[in-house]
């Protein structure tokens, strides 16, 4: 009946828990940070991009999709320029530009010179990698409700996660204020100049992203955000020193997991005791902070496929890297097509059941619901 009833809940209109959105996006990041492969990117951008196409809502934080395309496309081109300019050496020269050489003070570096193919395709495959772990990101700003997000935040960080929070809200608030001023200049038929662009948009803009900060403070000041419960001190000095002590536990732990001339004992023991303290602390020291929950997102059955299929890509990503290194990084010296295993497809493709999976936001329930009805013909 449990299972029953979480594929029942998933058939209803409802908003998924805001850290599944995260895991599945930074589980792709994770498998675009673990290839330079440009086909597999390519992929990853489209599995993203479908998943937001078919899940987003028409809220403020998922207007700015297209922002961060835009901002990934820059940084390609970015990577691109400054291999050109700094470093285009190769066997394969396509053209060669006029060589500039620096003083003595920077010996051994020239501008410009000869560009090879070897060069700009090295170029292109680290831009477009960065390119699309920023897509991935912009992808969970789409899809996850930040202010929902904050209230998951476990209560020891709930600081950090209201600063985390403001943060990534930042970005798709800059583009709504955007998108409503080019509106209002567009009912107003003002002239399109860029003098005018400058004075009408943006900074009307900045202006209304300062009033928001600052009604946003006036309103959690108002609601007496911020207070804490009081803690002895001697409870709090034990916290502390707990929470360092697990976090010198996580650092030797990763460490000596990664380097295999460790020994055994420095290791997933070490790792596993320090998540143990550190999660324990967290609990008692989250105990500080004094906050209520109105309706908690619950984590169901759509939850857990969300995040496992992000998951899922990041590990089926991680084992192309490991057991098909000419897949995960085709070579550009000497030249290669980039390969493309079932491993790698597979991988991927799982990360796009969330565009089935997850339930409709209750806003485009109610648009697929709002059919057109035929008017009644009057006798």
């Amino acid at each position: 009946m449990g299972a029953l009833g979480q594929l029942g809940a998933r058939a209803l209109p409802r908003a998924l828990h805001p850290a599944a959105w995260w895991g599945w996006a930074l589980g792709l990041a994770t498998a675009a940070a673990r290839t330079t492969n440009p086909i597999l990117l390519g992929l990853i951008i489209a599995v993203a991009a479908l998943v937001v196409a078919a899940r987003r809502t028409e809220a403020p934080w998922a207007l700015a999709f297209r922002m961060y395309l835009t901002v990934a496309a820059f940084v390609v081109i970015m990577r691109v320029g400054f291999r050109v300019i700094f470093n285009g050496n190769g066997s394969t020269v396509l053209f060669t530009l006029p060589t500039i050489h620096l003083p003595a003070a920077a010996a051994g570096v020239q501008l410009l010179g000869p560009v090879s193919l070897e060069a700009l395709l090295a170029a292109f495959y680290e831009g477009l990698r960065l390119a699309t772990m920023i897509v991935c990101i912009g992808a969970a700003n789409a899809l996850a409700n930040p202010k929902r997000l904050l209230a998951a935040v476990p209560g020891a960080l709930y600081e950090i996660g209201t600063v985390v929070a403001v943060a990534l809200s930042v970005f798709p608030q800059l583009a709504e204020s955007v998108q409503r001023i080019k509106r209002a200049r567009m009912l107003r038929a003002s002239a399109e100049t860029r003098r005018g662009w400058l004075r009408e948009v943006i900074m009307p803009t900045v202006a209304d992203a300062l009033d928001r900060s600052l009604l946003l403070a006036a309103a959690m000041d108002s609601r007496g955000y911020g207070r804490q419960r009081h803690i002895p001190l001697a409870q709090r000095r034990v916290n502390s020193a707990a929470l360092v002590i697990a976090l010198l536990a996580l650092s030797v732990g990763v460490y000596s997991v990664l380097d295999s001339t460790t020994p055994w004992y420095l290791g997933l023991p070490l790792l596993g005791a320090g998540m143990l303290l550190g999660a324990t602390v967290l609990r008692f020291s989250g105990r500080r902070a004094i906050r209520t929950r109105y309706r908690p997102d619950p984590w169901r059955l759509p939850e857990s496929l969300v995040f496992g299929a992000g998951a899922l890509a990041a590990l089926g990503i991680t084992l192309v890297g490991l057991t098909q290194p000419y897949v995960a990084f085709p070579s550009v010296a000497p030249l290669v097509w980039p390969a493309v295993s079932a491993l790698a497809l597979v991988s991927i493709l799982v990360a796009a059941l969330p565009a089935v999976v997850a339930p409709l936001p209750p806003d485009m329930a109610g648009e697929e619901l709002n059919v057109d009805v035929p008017e009644a013909v009057p006798r």
